[in-house]
C-alpha cells in the first residue's frame, strides 16, 4: 500500500511539472509572437521614415549652423528645451524627415536680429534667417506629439519654396508668449495667419519667385 502510496505521490509530482513546463512553452510562444509583431511595425515605421525622406529629396540643404552663436550678432532672446520635430506649414501630421528635421532630440534656441539658430543635441543644428521667418504661434500639437494647450512655441519659416514648421518647447513654457511676440515682429510683413487659404496662398506666392 506504501509503494503504491508513493507512485501516485511521483506521478502527480511529474503532472505538476509537465503542467509548469506546457505553461513555460506557452508564455515562450507569447514573447517570441510579440517580439516579432514589435520588429514588424519597427520595420514598417522605417520604412515610412525612409518612404517620406524619398518624396521630401526635393528640399535643398538648411542654411548651417555658424560655428559661433556670437556670430550672428547680439541675441535678443536664448532658451534651452526640446525640439519636436517640423511638419508641411499648417499641417501637424505631415511630418518633414529630410536633412534631420524629423529627429527629436535637446535644443538650444538663439534669435538675433539675423535669424533664429537652431543648436541641436545628437542631430545637426540649422539657421533660419530673418528673411526666411514667416512668424510663431503657440499651439498644442506638432509631428504625432500633444501637449497642453500652448505648450509648444511653433516657428514657420520658408525653405526651398515651403512653408514649415517647427515646434519646440522651453524650459519655461511661460516664455513661449515673448517668442511668438518677437519672431513674428522679426516676421514683419512676411508674417502668415493660419488658415488652409492662407498657408495655400503663401505656397504658390513663394514657388513663384
Amino acid at each position: 500500500m506504501t509503494t503504491l502510496t508513493a507512485l501516485a505521490a511521483t506521478a502527480a509530482e511529474g503532472g505538476k511539472h509537465s503542467a509548469k513546463v506546457t505553461h513555460w512553452t506557452d508564455r515562450l510562444g507569447w514573447i517570441v509572437g510579440l517580439a516579432l509583431v514589435i520588429g514588424l511595425v519597427y520595420w514598417l515605421m522605417r520604412q515610412g521614415w525612409q518612404w517620406r525622406r524619398t518624396l521630401q529629396g526635393g528640399l535643398p540643404e538648411l542654411p548651417p549652423a555658424p560655428a559661433e552663436a556670437a556670430e550672428l550678432g547680439a541675441p535678443l532672446l536664448v532658451a534651452d528645451g526640446r525640439y519636436h520635430g517640423s511638419t508641411t506649414a499648417g499641417q501637424w501630421l505631415d511630418r518633414i524627415v529630410a536633412h534631420g528635421l524629423g529627429v527629436r532630440s535637446r535644443a538650444r534656441l538663439t534669435l538675433t536680429a539675423r535669424g533664429l539658430l537652431v543648436e541641436r543635441t545628437g542631430a545637426p543644428g540649422f539657421l533660419v534667417p530673418a528673411a526666411a521667418l514667416r512668424g510663431a504661434r503657440l499651439d498644442q500639437a506638432i509631428a504625432g506629439k500633444v501637449l497642453p494647450e500652448g505648450g509648444l512655441l511653433v516657428v514657420t519659416w520658408e525653405h526651398g519654396g515651403t512653408l514649415i514648421d517647427s515646434g519646440f518647447r522651453a524650459e519655461h513654457a511661460a516664455d513661449h508668449p515673448a517668442w511668438a511676440q518677437a519672431i513674428t515682429e522679426l516676421s514683419g510683413d512676411r508674417a502668415v495667419t493660419f488658415t488652409t487659404e492662407a498657408v495655400a496662398t503663401t505656397t504658390e506666392k513663394e514657388g513663384a519667385r
